[in-house]
């Protein structure tokens, strides 16, 4: 069994590989979670918006670790954003997930109705609460994170994103450490595009490594960043979490981030933000 390392921020030691549950659900997401604390992951992500908290709760109260060794952030979905609808969602997926308090509480996007300084105080009063140990935010750009660390009373401990090598997110990564915050990277596989990228399979056979392998040491060989890969498979959820007894070389690194291309982002709904703000 593998138990990954941890990403420090404001006091949070945040798993660097996470199970990501996007579009698992029922006995399958079950299945998937107890095959990931059985290889060593303590890290599960989800949200409500994924229509799984329940099946996560149910995964995580059978799964024969204990909750404080587990840590599980869960997200508020972007139409919640006014007060009274923050803390709601935040009491109802901690019925949903059986728990009394989740690890870390994130707003999921952005929307572009939402009154940054109302939603930013009100995960503030979630944490005041006890309703979450730890807060902070999902698909922000730059811009947008500064304003809301600058309003929060309580420490922003991560930024959840989209990142693989062909996104180039060195803005939000700089604007990130600039705020002690770790940078959470979703389909840090590039949604399985990157599994036979020429680049890819030669440094993984250069490594005697998988493709998926390569990808998730390029995300936690950067400072602050968390990976939070999904899989239904025992096996790739297994073989996802032994990136910790490998380096990639220098060069290895830059080919890699030398895949970044204009059109690298994958997830780019009509409601997000304008990602160029810096």
């Amino acid at each position: 069994m593998v138990l990954a390392p941890t990403v420090a921020a404001h006091g949070a030691q945040i798993p660097a590989i996470g199970l990501g549950t996007w579009k698992l659900a029922g006995d399958e997401c079950v299945a998937a979670i107890h095959a990931a604390l059985q290889a060593g992951y303590r890290h599960i992500d989800t949200a409500a918006m994924y229509e799984n908290e329940a099946a996560v709760g149910r995964a995580l109260a059978t799964g024969g670790v204990k909750r404080d060794e587990i840590w599980v952030t869960t997200k508020v979905w972007r139409t919640e954003w006014r007060r009274d609808q923050v803390l709601t969602s935040a009491r109802a997926s901690l019925d949903r997930l059986q728990l009394s308090q989740v690890d870390l509480l994130l707003i999921h996007w952005p929307d572009p109705a939402m009154v940054l300084e109302e939603t930013i105080d009100a995960l503030n009063e979630a944490q005041a609460l006890g309703l979450a140990r730890h807060i902070g935010v999902s698909n922000f750009p730059p811009r947008m994170l500064r304003a809301a660390v600058a309003r929060s009373g309580a420490p922003l401990v991560a930024n959840q994103c989209e990142y693989h090598p062909m996104l180039d997110q060195s803005a939000v990564l700089a604007e990130c450490r600039a705020a002690g915050a770790a940078f959470v990277s979703y389909s840090p596989l590039g949604r399985g595009e990157l599994l036979d990228d020429a680049t890819v399979v030669a440094i993984a056979r250069a490594h005697g490594r998988t493709p998926a392998q390569v990808l998730l040491r390029w995300h936690v060989q950067q400072p602050g960043v968390v990976a939070i890969p999904r899989s239904r498979s025992p096996e790739r959820i297994a073989g996802n979490l032994h990136v910790f007894d490998f380096e990639l070389t220098a060069e290895d690194m830059r080919r890699l981030h030398g895949l970044a291309r204009k059109d690298g982002r994958l997830v780019d709904p009509e409601t997000a933000p304008r990602w160029e703000d810096s």
